[in-house]
């Protein structure tokens, strides 16, 4: 015991207290002095206000602290961080760090995996970083676009508050408002229609269907043999009939324009005519001259004495 003296005692106190102050600092930065780790660099052009300690996160957990921030001189233009991880995280290659804001100020770093967990980045070897835009990014690269926009969203207000101040436009909308009334009145119309004389409608045809079923059924049961058979035989009637007509015809027109009958004797024969239309004339004049001297043809008298 005569080696721990006042001295030695004071000494180990110190010692003691120092490596709790170092652990005590290391555990509020977040840093386990207990736990293995890995490090690993991050290359970034900007590090938009990343300091050391701050965490590392992967799928939302934290799994490592940033050690260091260092200016790489040897690449003007870019910052090397270095990184510790857990010694149970495995990188996959392809991995990429992204730095983003926070809404109370700091700044998060995040490591995007890579696709394939079977080839992984060994420990000391860089990983390329750089800044997760998010939305607000994605609206700055569409700012150009929108103000390309604005001078065609102008034109098109304008546009508009020229088409809304036309008295065609209320003209337009009073005479849809006139077409819906019209469509509601033929619509009502239309369901009177379906309930009062579609049913009407149906009952008759159920009925005109029931009487084309029984005529179906009677003329199903008539014997068409036998019919057949009678309008067949009605037809060579016919056929003979007809048959005989021409035959009478033929011989009439034969007769007619023959001079070896009587008949066509008197339609032929042009001297007939002319004796018989002289006859006619003679005939006329004989009747015109009896109606004008009829004393000539007729003699009467009381005393039986002669007109001389």
């Amino acid at each position: 015991m005569k080696y721990f003296t006042k001295e030695v005692k004071i000494a180990l106190t110190a010692i003691v207290a120092v490596a709790a102050l170092f652990a005590g600092i290391n555990f509020l930065k977040g840093v386990n002095i207990f736990q293995p780790t890995n490090a690993y660099y991050v290359k970034f052009a900007n590090i938009s206000g990343l300091t050391t300690s701050n965490p590392v996160f992967a799928n939302g957990y934290p799994v490592g602290t940033v050690r260091s921030i260092d200016y790489n001189y040897d690449e003007p233009g870019s910052i090397l961080v270095g990184i510790e991880l857990d010694d149970a995280m495995r990188v996959p290659a392809g991995t990429r760090a992204e730095l983003s804001a926070e809404l109370m100020g700091g700044v998060t770093m995040t490591l995007v995996l890579g696709p394939n967990p079977a080839r992984v980045i060994e420990p000391g070897d860089t990983i390329e970083g750089g800044i997760h835009t998010g939305a607000m990014g994605e609206l700055e690269k569409m700012v150009p676009a929108i103000a390309a926009m604005l001078p065609k969203l102008d034109s098109i207000l304008a546009n508009l508050n020229r088409l809304s101040a036309d008295p065609a436009l209320a003209r337009t909308l009073h005479n849809a408002a006139d077409i819906t009334d019209n469509l509601k009145t033929s619509s009502e119309q239309l369901n009177t229609l379906l309930a009062r004389d579609i049913p009407q409608l149906t009952a008759r045809l159920n009925r005109v269907g029931a009487n084309a079923e029984t005529f179906t059924a009677d003329l199903a049961a008539l014997d068409l043999e036998a019919t057949m058979d009678s309008v067949n035989a009605t037809l060579g009637s016919v056929r003979q009939f007809s048959e005989r007509l021409n035959n009478v015809t033929t011989t009439l027109d034969t007769k007619l324009a023959g001079r070896d009958n009587t008949l066509g004797l008197l339609i032929n024969d042009r001297q007939l005519y002319d004796n018989l239309n002289k006859t006619v004339r003679s005939g006329d004049s004989l009747l015109i001259d009896l109606r004008q001297h009829p004393k000539r043809y007729v003699h009467f008298s009381i005393f039986g004495r002669k007109d001389k």
